[in-house]
């Protein structure tokens, strides 16, 4: 292995590092010097069963590699495999410098026809997942003065996507976490960030390609490999970004997106108060404009959600 410097010394959980995008998360970091816990259960797409061999694989890469790096398959689901999942960094190597939380699944439905099951796994395994994970190591950041979140958001949250209304209330719930994860703890010297990844993977394997113009978009996706992902993920995790907390990015192929924030854009005021008539005739057309104003301009995403 080379360039070992930018991570020598650190310590990351990856979850659902057995495949994809954590795979390459994992190895990027191992090559940059880290001691890697590659977290997976090896469940299906769709969260079922259970399988130790993903995560030991990717160990075996990292070794032959001449890195180190252990497997865990405790699930990120429930706050006892997050705990689990962070002692394994410090019982393998003594100390946890980072975690990026990767691990999810998709159990996608339109809304009028989800049910209470397909909604809750995918919230359990995304948001609280990440937040099971985050707080096991939070008091361990917090007692060394030091310590780095990465979290992978999605577009089907910062914009919406059809069919997948669990998963991107999972992954907008993952931003705001994540920013308030960086107003609490930047004081102790830890941040957290997100990432918004454009790849082809297992995750997005069952897009619907039944039009021309859905296989056309699938191609286009299958060019975006996880690999793209990894030197952002790794620059993030690195002391070179200290000062980089609480922000969202986003890359596509060989571009990397910083993504704006929800800020006010246009304001209406009326000195008499509002009604909902005058609310109607006055304001709401005002905002509409502002909305368009925005469109012409492209500062509004018009991206396809991944």
């Amino acid at each position: 292995m080379s360039e070992k410097t930018l991570m020598a010394g650190k310590v990351v959980v990856v979850t659902g590092a057995g495949g994809g995008i954590g795979r390459d998360i994992a190895l990027a970091l191992a090559k940059s010097g880290a001691r890697v816990v590659v977290n997976d259960i090896g469940a299906s797409v769709s969260g079922e069963g259970n399988d130790a061999g993903p995560a030991q694989k990717v160990v075996d890469e990292i070794k032959a590699l001449g890195g180190e790096a252990v497997a865990n398959t405790d699930s990120v689901s429930d706050s006892r495999g997050g705990a689990r999942i962070v002692t394994s960094a410090l019982d393998t190597f003594g100390r946890i410098d980072g975690v990026v939380n990767n691990a999810g699944i998709l159990r996608d439905r339109f809304f009028h026809k989800m049910s209470d099951d397909e909604f809750d796994a995918v919230i359990k395994v995304h948001l609280y997942g990440s937040y099971y994970v985050s707080r096991a190591a939070a008091t361990h950041f917090k007692e060394q003065n030091s310590g780095v979140f990465v979290h992978m958001t999605s577009t089907s949250g910062l914009i919406g996507n059809f069919g997948q209304a669990n998963y991107s209330a999972a992954k907008l719930g993952l931003a705001a976490l994540s920013k308030s994860i960086a107003l609490d703890m930047q004081k102790f010297n830890v941040r957290s960030n997100c990432i918004a990844p454009f790849a082809w993977s297992r995750m997005i394997g069952s897009i619907p390609t039944e039009t021309d113009a859905e296989k056309a978009r699938v191609e286009r996706i299958k060019q975006m490999t996880p690999a793209k992902i990894a030197p952002l993920a790794v620059a993030l995790c690195s002391d070179s970004s200290a000062d980089t907390n609480g922000q969202i990015f986003a890359v596509r192929n060989n571009e990397i997106f910083l993504i704006s924030q929800p800020r006010p854009v246009r304001s209406v005021h009326r000195s008499e108060g509002w009604t909902p008539e005058s609310v109607l005739s006055h304001a709401l057309p005002a905002m509409k404009a502002s909305y368009f104003d925005l469109e012409r301009s492209g500062d509004v995403f018009t991206w396809d959600p991944v």
